[in-house]
């Protein structure tokens, strides 16, 4: 059983070492794994925080901003009021 288990060992340390220097070998010659592809698109709600004060995007967002009203603070509490 031990001589089972010293194998076992040497081989996930042989394993180790080959993803190292597989890894170094990638690092050093410069080549990516993988091409990069398309950007990831990130979807936000229309009615979240406004990021950026660009005139287009803030004239944007108070038009939004009359169309949807926005929950109100009361006490700590979020209450949505209804028209």
């Amino acid at each position: 059983m031990k001589r089972i288990a010293v194998w076992v060992f040497y081989g996930i340390g042989t394993l180790a070492i080959v993803y190292l220097a597989l890894y170094a070998y990638a690092a050093f010659t410069g080549r990516a794994a993988a091409p990069p592809g398309d950007p990831i698109r990130i979807f936000r709600k229309p009615t979240g925080v406004e990021l950026t004060c660009t005139p287009a995007r803030t004239a944007a967002r108070r038009a939004l901003s009359a169309a949807v009203k926005p929950p109100q603070a009361f006490g700590g509490l979020r209450l949505r009021l209804r028209a």
